[in-house]
């Protein structure tokens, strides 16, 4: 699915002269990206860095859920069926639900686990399940995103857990945004869902745009070091749906106030028509302030060592996942092939 931008064709064209081998290190050197659409027109209201390489996180799992709604469209799996649990999917690091190996976790449990607490080994039951290995459910990923025109995207984990090779965009991450509500209408809701319930624990959504900013109504948030703060955001006003994406936020605060701007100036960009108006978009978006130091959230330090802040990789998790491990220095982080 192609958007257009702003009537001016202007988008952006990556093609064969970057190698996949190139992509990770620009990913690397710098986190911001946004772009914002009309999506009712598919227009392109703003971009920034929409077609360059980032780390995409736990908006990951968005296409994980868009994989699971498939199948229960398609009658592969049911609400009630329960998913087993492999030691693979309860050895993921946080955010996580601490499951065991053995157990299980129904899908509407799943479903609800993947958007609210963005559970990486919820994630990995999920890949086994319709996959068979999560490697090959990435493979998967992938064929599936390649469909929707997300050509600039390649999956190699359900996650969102850091793999310099797992890459997308933020037109990208528009595109599957897009697909989720078009193909999936009667599962968006979920995405809405303010909290879960899981055991004695009750896990709220880490999209704090869906309670502050009218007419935001999902999806999903991500977090790793390399990526920084990403979110995929909707939002519906007077009948008409905008998407907004943001790749690299330095703090999940300073994120949560651009993507805000970003659905501000995109509805003050239709006129009296509700239709996106070229100027006004203009005149809008350029009255934005740039995020502060978008690119800062890669490798925290502290007295001059990498230290893991009281977040968990792949999402905004509690500090109660990573205890008092957080406020330990660590040695450098490298991340893996």
């Amino acid at each position: 699915m192609a958007f257009r931008a702003g009537g001016k064709n202007i988008r952006a064209a990556i093609g064969a002269l970057v190698m996949l081998v190139a992509l990770a290190p620009a990913a690397i050197a710098e986190k911001y990206a946004s772009i914002v659409v009309d999506a009712d027109s598919n227009e392109v209201l703003h971009a920034r860095h929409a077609d360059e390489p980032r780390y995409p996180a736990s908006l990951t799992k968005a296409m994980t859920l868009y994989m699971l709604f498939d199948a229960l469209k398609s009658g592969e799996v049911s609400y009630t069926e329960r998913l087993y649990v492999s030691r693979h999917a309860a050895s993921q690091p946080p955010s996580s639900l601490r499951l065991t190996p053995g157990s299980t976790i129904s899908v509407r449990d799943a479903i609800d686990a993947l958007i609210t607490k963005s559970a990486n080994d919820v994630a990995a039951v999920v890949a086994e399940r319709l996959g068979g290995t999560e490697s090959r459910f990435a493979t998967l990923m992938t064929a599936k995103a390649k469909t929707f025109g997300m050509n600039n995207t390649t999956f190699r984990n359900a996650s969102g857990l850091p793999d310099t090779r797992q890459l997308s965009t933020a037109r990208d991450m528009a595109i599957l945004a897009e697909r989720l509500l078009e193909d999936h209408a009667d599962y968006y809701h979920y995405f809405s869902r303010a909290s879960f319930s899981w055991g004695n624990r009750t896990y709220k959504n880490h999209n704090n745009l869906l309670k502050s900013v009218d007419g935001v109504d999902g999806i999903k948030t991500g977090y790793t070091r390399a990526s920084g703060f990403n979110l995929m955001a909707s939002a519906k006003r007077d009948g008409r749906r905008v998407i907004a994406i943001m790749f690299g936020g330095s703090t999940s605060k300073s994120r949560d106030a651009h993507v805000t701007d970003l659905i501000e100036a995109a509805y003050k960009s239709f006129d009296e028509n509700k239709q996106a108006d070229e100027i006004k978009a203009s005149y809008a978006f350029s009255a934005l302030q740039s995020p502060v130091n978008p690119n800062g959230a890669a490798l925290p330090m502290l007295n001059g060592q990498v230290f893991t802040p009281p977040v968990g990789e792949g999402d905004e998790s509690t500090s109660d996942d990573m205890a008092f491990e957080s406020l330990i220095p660590s040695k450098p982080v490298i991340e893996g092939p």
